[in-house]
């Protein structure tokens, strides 16, 4: 186990015991900063935000169900500031420890919660994923990263962000970790039917670097083997001329209209400080076209609906979880003519159809940088997507 100290994980470590035994008795975990823990302030990553808001009452609904289950609560992880950011690089409380790449950058926002798992500090850890907080650091570290369908885990006690994407999220060191969790989580022990046939998206694996592409190669050849596939293209479930690219468009109008919505008022108020790339975000939110809003949620409609139909009740579509490799510290800046925000991304997608989305650490580079693999099921199969996997993948 590395410790705090080299991590730089947990933001405040402390232990909280469980109400009982239960279902993950002997299991620690870490809690995002952005959830509530009873007597300690909600950081969110951003000592302004800290310093200006109270001790939580009373623990988020999801560290009860936890603690109710037997699960030992070991402290508050750090994240990117107010959760925007894909990258885990935190102006104020710098970045945690990638312990698979320690030349590049865990990833965000729920970096803190991704490195404690990676480096062996606790058993699981809670995220809050809204546009790939939780898959992108699981895909960066080396873990288990997964986002739930929109609505089926409680969001009480978390701070908003963009509330119609917003989910808490799971990172655990094993699959089946993970799947305990969640059900716990999902308050539902029961399973789904059997799984009809994994949908290989070719055209995101035709998008993403020569890297990824390479590492995942020996993956996809498993997969094959062991379920019944079949490859699919994005206009296949969509229809003519809806690219990755038309996906992200809405999805950003969306979340920039809803994180102003969320926190502008108290930016406004407040006025903070922020790193630069933080800020950068939150001026783009609120310059953001206000008239595209109710255009952009019917199109979400029509891909949500469309994207469900498709896969049904028995299928998982097959992607790659990032693009493109793990960025190296430091590497991203508002000038970089790299910044993450203009590569191909394939986030979107889980947030824009509320649907689940479970990342394995199956592939890495030649250099040994760790790439994930995601699987997605319909809105509400988290419990098919979670069974398929849960013993592991060899």
């Amino acid at each position: 186990m590395i410790d705090n100290s080299e991590s730089k994980a947990f933001v405040q470590v402390f232990e909280i015991p469980p109400y009982r035994l239960g279902k993950l008795s002997g299991l620690t975990f870490g809690v995002k900063d952005l959830i509530d823990i009873e007597g300690y302030k909600t950081g969110g990553g951003n000592p302004t935000w800290e310093n200006s808001h109270p001790p939580a009452t009373c623990h988020a609904i999801c560290v009860e169900q936890l603690l109710s289950h037997g699960a030992i609560c070991k402290g508050k992880t750090t994240l990117d500031e107010l959760a925007y950011s894909l990258l885990g690089e935190n102006f104020f409380y710098g970045t945690p420890l990638n312990p698979k790449a320690p030349d590049r950058v865990p990833g965000g926002s729920s970096s803190g919660s991704a490195s404690a798992v990676a480096c062996g500090q606790v058993d699981f850890a809670l995220g809050t994923d809204t546009g790939g907080s939780v898959r992108v650091p699981a895909n960066n570290c080396g873990i288990v990263g997964f986002r739930p369908s929109h609505g089926r885990i409680s969001l009480a006690g978390v701070v908003p962000f963009a509330p119609s994407f917003d989910t808490v999220g799971i990172f655990a060191k094993t699959e089946k970790i993970c799947a305990d969790v969640a059900r716990v989580l999902l308050a539902n022990e029961k399973k789904r039917g059997a799984l009809k046939e994994v949908l290989i998206l070719r055209d995101a694996f035709a998008m993403s670097d020569k890297e990824v592409q390479a590492a995942l190669e020996p993956v996809l050849k498993q997969i094959r083997q062991r379920y019944p596939c079949r490859e699919v293209v994005l206009e296949e479930i969509f229809g003519q001329g809806v690219t990755f690219e038309t996906l992200r468009k809405i999805y950003r109008t969306l979340q920039w209209a809803e994180v102003w919505s969320s926190l502008g008022a108290w930016i406004e108020d407040v006025r903070p400080s922020f790193g630069s790339l933080i800020a950068a975000n939150f001026e783009s939110a609120k310059k953001c076209d206000r008239t595209q809003i109710a255009d952009a949620i019917q199109k979400r409609e029509e891909i949500k609906n469309k994207f469900n139909t498709f896969l049904g009740e028995s299928s998982l579509l097959c992607l790659p979880t990032r693009a493109l490799l793990a960025p190296k510290k430091g590497s991203v800046s508002i000038h970089s003519p790299g910044n993450h925000t203009s590569t191909p991304s394939f986030t979107p997608l889980a947030g824009l159809a509320s649907s689940p989305e479970l990342t394995l650490p199956y592939g890495h580079s030649q250099e040994g940088v760790p790439v994930g693999i995601s699987f997605l099921a319909s809105q509400g199969n988290d419990e098919l997507l979670l069974q398929q996997f849960e013993d592991g993948f060899d």
